[in-house]
């Protein structure tokens, strides 16, 4: 008789929070694809947040991220799952603390850039113990795996590269100028003249001054912001051009990759953004500060442009030549890479084996 095959872990996803950015996009994304798969997954969050939608889908287990309730909570809820994966910075202590001593393993999603999450020495000793508390590590880069192989003293075997990664199906290119003219409408934007998007938390390391310096570089460009944080008020009020539109946040940012023309990243810090995949999946070229691993996306000169940080003259060039040039030709390649390197599916099949690896092993 063969040996019978044994049953897929369950799987217990941890977010910091209930909002929609870019650990918890993948925490969702990936938590929805196993389930579709036939594989048991659970989604929970640590804490609430007061711009978390209403409705969400992701339980809070306590007050605040690491309180004694929060982590009791998390240790009742890992009773329940063969392994649990830990996505955000702010759940590697959690899960690194909450769940010693009960069995349970759990794998860590670095999804920004160790480098700058851990500049001081403090806390790269403090977040390195939490590390080799992990039963694996995922790097979202050949690079990020390799900064927490030598930052933190990682045994090899033990950090996994698994591209961040978005479901094709949901960035669809714009079919024709019909549906792309329908999704201006829709977002209240305009119906003519070149438009650029710009999505993300408005905060601080995401420079959203540098993406309205550039735009006042480019008379005829309109720029649509999607995202809210920290900086809204102030990035609104910075705008002296009379071009940007403030959207908020969108509970589904495809319609916007529709409307637009190309996409602009203007951040400090980066790991492998979620928005450079989305926009790249919808067929957009994007112009984007060299940080992190974004040169994983975007392809200097064959699907955008990539400029170093902090130059609102840069990122003006480089959009005026990606909007005067071949955008559709830049489009065309940015897709068919993420097809190749970003999708869903198959960085669900490198999930399946680590998950199915660590819960054997525990």
């Amino acid at each position: 008789m063969s040996a019978p095959v044994p049953a897929p872990p369950r799987v217990l996803h941890l977010i910091t929070d209930p909002r929609h950015r870019g650990a918890q996009n993948l925490a969702r994304d990936l938590h929805a694809e196993l389930l579709r798969r036939g594989r048991p997954s659970a989604l929970r969050s640590l804490q609430p947040h007061p711009d978390a939608p209403a409705g969400h889908d992701a339980p809070v287990l306590g007050p605040s991220r690491h309180h004694p309730a929060t982590l009791r909570a998390l240790r009742a809820a890992a009773r329940s799952a063969d392994v649990v994966v830990a996505h955000g910075s702010s759940t590697l202590q959690a899960c690194a603390l909450g769940l010693l001593g009960t069995g349970t393993p759990f794998v860590y999603v670095n999804i920004g850039d160790p480098r700058h999450w851990t500049a001081s020495w403090s806390r790269r000793l403090r977040v390195g113990a939490f590390l080799h508390r992990a039963a694996a590590v995922s790097a979202i880069s050949d690079g990020a795996r390799q900064v927490l192989l030598e930052r933190f003293r990682l045994p090899a075997a033990r950090v996994r590269t698994i591209p961040n990664s978005r479901p094709a199906d949901g960035f669809a290119p714009a079919a024709d100028q019909a549906q792309r003219r329908a999704a201006r409408a829709e977002l209240g934007l305009p119906a003519h003249g070149l438009l650029v998007a710009w999505i993300g938390a408005l905060a601080t390391e995401k420079r959203p001054n540098l993406a309205l310096e550039a735009l006042a570089l480019l008379p005829d460009v309109h720029l649509a912001v999607a995202g809210d944080g920290p900086l809204r008020e102030r990035t609104e009020a910075a705008d002296t051009t009379g071009r940007a539109h403030f959207l908020g946040r969108l509970a589904d940012p495809a319609p916007l990759y529709r409307a637009a023309d190309a996409l602009l990243l203007s951040s400090d810090s980066e790991g492998v953004p979620g928005v450079l995949i989305e926009a790249a999946l919808a067929g957009l070229p994007a112009v984007t500060t060299d940080v992190g691993w974004v040169r994983d996306v975007v392809l200097d000169g064959v699907t955008g442009a990539v400029v170093p940080p902090g130059d609102p003259a840069a990122l003006a060039e480089a959009l005026g030549t990606v909007l005067a040039g071949d955008r559709a030709g830049l489009g065309a390649a940015a897709r068919r890479h993420a097809l190749d390197r970003f999708d869903l599916a198959g960085a669900t099949d490198r999930w399946q084996q680590l998950l199915d690896q660590v819960a054997r092993r525990s």
